[in-house]
């Protein structure tokens, strides 16, 4: 082989390093931004908009306000935690054939983080306080349960899942008990210049009334740098695939901007 020659190919490795980085730079943006175990401050706002509703001509929103808190480990407790609140402002049918607007019922979990190598996996406890403005925007009841998050991440992206189960214990006596689990998957493609595939639908398991729906989202979007922090917007369509019950979503247009606080 000629000198010329194993000169040029020297030149063009040298060449390709800075996109490599690039690539596995933006790649890591995307991931810390999208991965529900991030040890990072977070803070999001997220929509899901139902316009179609199986055997009815009702629509619902919930706009989602959630933060997210890591805590390092400590003496007495030995891994690192992520706290997570979420509060809804849904839109739900009353019964004077009108639309309430409101809080809803606030969700709070407190995830240990058991396993750092590998695929990290978390669990913790999980609390539903009825806080909701009107019947219709919640429950009326207290609920506990669990919480755990998968996620394997890599250059190519995100894959894992978030299981959530819970029961209510206490609230009003006139509202009906609830037990419910939901299952969801992240499924996060990572792009060019941080821009990414998402599929992230969240299966939801009504297990008093024996009712579900699973959804499947096919979506996209960017994560970008602003100084310390990351900047994240998606919009992801999600088509109900399999159902069992009545008045269950149909199509849902879930969107949102994730902020993730940095140093």
């Amino acid at each position: 082989m000629s000198t010329a020659r194993i000169t040029s190919g020297c030149f063009l490795a040298l060449a390709l390093i800075p996109f490599s980085l690039a690539l596995a730079d933006n790649a890591d943006i995307a991931n810390k931004s999208n991965n529900p175990l991030s040890l990072a401050p977070g803070l999001n706002l997220q929509d899901y908009y139902t316009p179609q509703v199986y055997d009815s001509n009702i629509h619902t929103n919930d706009a989602l306000l959630r933060g997210t808190l890591p805590v390092a480990a400590g003496d007495f407790i030995g891994v690192p935690q992520l706290l997570r609140a979420t509060l809804p402002i849904s839109t739900r049918p009353d019964p004077h054939n009108g639309y309430s607007t409101g809080m809803g019922d606030l969700n709070l979990f407190d995830i240990f983080l058991l396993k750092t190598e590998g695929v990290p996996l978390g669990i913790g406890p999980q609390i539903t306080a009825p806080t909701a403005e009107h019947d219709e925007l919640g429950t009326g009841k207290w609920q506990a349960g669990l919480a755990a998050v998968a996620i394997d991440a890599s250059p190519r992206g995100l894959l894992g899942a978030l299981v959530q189960y819970q029961s209510s214990f206490a609230g009003d006596s006139n509202r009906q008990h609830v037990e419910s689990a939901t299952f969801q998957p992240f499924i996060i493609h990572n792009l060019p210049k941080g821009w990414y595939l998402r599929s992230t639908g969240t299966w939801t398991f009504d297990l008093k009334n024996n009712t579900h729906y699973i959804p499947v989202g096919l979506g996209v979007g960017k994560a970008w740098k602003a100084g310390t922090h990351i900047l994240n917007a998606f919009i992801e369509p999600q088509w109900t695939v399999e159902r069992k019950g009545d008045d269950l979503p149909q199509f849902t247009l879930f969107a949102g901007m994730n902020v993730t606080f940095g140093k």
